[in-house]
């Protein structure tokens, strides 16, 4: 029993020793952007790191959506709860480890960001010269916080919550922070190579896909589908919800990247639109082709594919070709969906085929269609007579693929040793709304554990839907 509420009090304990060595940390000076820094670039700037903030509740509601009911809430949260544990690591050595000093390109110092230090008085980030470095820490925040969210789709319902907790602490040290810092400092190898990887698909949604494919291996088959019970969304106005939420905060993500309001977000912007579109519609329409009925759930998950997908290619490539990254990514990740829907691996919402399909799809699609017509920064892909830059794509998708995989693989299999992430069969069945949060989900109310009872709220939102 005493070592059942230590291990309880561990995560208590931890944050407040960070509050409390917090408050002896002193006081940094306020940055002063008397003309110093850009007025338009900062609003710009400060309304995209809002937007990529909202992709993470827009993911909860597109994850929530898809699963079973008595899982709804404990998937949600999972994604949720990511913004508070990465806000916290990112303040303390988050943002070191990606973006400070770099330690013969592999990794930055940790110290040289400690609790924030020197961000608000410091010189802006070299890449981003025209915005306070804080406002670049913040936005770089976002993507590290949902970044282990995405994994949540690939282990719902049959994960711990207590488990996922910490693979989100190990997952961003350990996986997170050396890619970006390989990838988006200048002292980073792959930045060095030469790797162009816009606004995440190496940093985000490959490391994720390749988590989530670690996890679902480690955590194994959940019950239905041994049996190959058929699992009904719980809400499918949910993931439209969702995706509605994505695809506008994903306009934060891409055009944001650009680090200024100036042409080049205004490029990225028109992109990442027209790639999402095309790529809703492909799935649909190669649905239809199927035998299939058009339904919700093809648009919306097409859709997010195609974000995925432009992703590292927004800022590189023209607005014609956004349409055949949009609509060729739509299509592999559909038949990658099919064919592991026949496989025994059980990735609950299908986030390798879609995220870590639909990055790597991305990542070579910048090395076939990258133009410096586009970005004079960049570089001139495939199509455009350069084929040393796209098997530099090549070479960086197989470094990150190796990595990502292999030490999350890892990670699963440690916090495995350290507590059991799989749910009891009892636990699973009863649905881990119940089990891991005594709340359970229903149309129009959650019900909440009051005294060993449970009692009905409102829930506003599912009423109104």
């Amino acid at each position: 029993m005493k070592k059942y509420t230590l291990s309880r009090s561990i995560p208590f304990i931890i944050l407040m020793g960070f509050a409390v060595v917090a408050m002896f940390v002193p006081s940094a000076l306020s940055f002063n952007d008397a003309g110093k820094y850009n007025s338009a670039d900062i609003a710009w700037i400060l309304v995209a790191t809002a937007l990529v903030f909202l992709m993470t509740p827009g993911l909860a509601f597109f994850y929530g959506g898809m699963v079973h009911r008595k899982n709804v809430l404990s998937t949600m949260i999972k994604s949720f709860v990511a913004t508070g544990i990465v806000s916290i690591l990112w303040v303390t050595v988050g943002f070191g480890l990606c973006f400070g000093e770099s330690f013969h390109g592999i990794i930055g110092n940790p110290f040289s960001h400690l609790f924030f230090k020197g961000v608000s008085s410091g010189a802006p980030w070299s890449l981003a010269p025209t915005i306070p470095l804080m406002l670049f820490a913040l936005f770089q925040l976002m993507f590290a916080i949902i970044t282990p969210s995405l994994v949540v789709g690939a282990v719902a319902e049959r994960i711990r919550f207590s488990s996922y907790i910490l693979f989100i602490v190990l997952f961003s040290l350990f996986v997170y922070a050396p890619i970006a810092h390989w990838t988006w400092h200048p002292d980073g190898f792959l930045f060095k190579m030469g790797v162009l990887d816009f606004a995440g698909g190496t940093v985000v949604h490959i490391t994720a896909g390749c988590a989530a494919l670690a996890g679902a291996l480690v955590l194994k088959r959940r019950k239905v589908h041994m049996e190959n019970r058929e699992i009904p969304p719980a809400n499918i106005p949910y993931v439209l919800i969702g995706t509605g939420l994505l695809w506008f905060g994903w306009f934060g993500f891409n055009a944001g990247s650009a680090l200024g309001a100036n042409a080049l977000s205004v490029s990225a912007f028109a992109t990442t639109n027209t790639a999402a579109a095309a790529a809703g519609l492909a799935w649909m329409f190669l649905d239809v082709l199927k035998g299939k009925k058009p339904s919700v759930l093809g648009f919306c998950i097409g859709a997010v594919v195609g974000l995925v997908a432009i992703t590292p290619a927004a800022g590189f490539v023209a607005i014609p070709q956004s349409i055949f990254i949009g609509a060729v990514a739509a299509m592999i990740s559909n038949v990658a969906v099919y064919y592991k829907s026949k496989s025994i691996l059980d990735d609950t919402l299908d986030v390798f085929p879609c995220h870590g399909i639909g990055g790597m799809v991305g990542m070579l699609m910048t090395g076939i269609f990258a133009t410096k017509n586009i970005n004079a920064g960049g570089n001139d892909g495939l199509f455009y007579g350069n084929p040393s830059f796209f098997l530099t794509q090549v070479k960086a998708l197989a470094i990150v693929v190796s990595y990502s995989f292999i030490v999350s693989y890892g990670i699963f299999k440690f916090i495995n040793l350290v507590i059991p992430m799989r749910v009891s069969i009892a636990d699973e069945e009863m649905g881990l709304d119940a089990s891991q949060h005594d709340e359970k989900y229903l149309q129009g109310t959650i019900l909440v554990r009051h005294h060993g009872v449970f009692v009905e709220q409102e829930n506003e939102i599912a009423e109104a839907i």
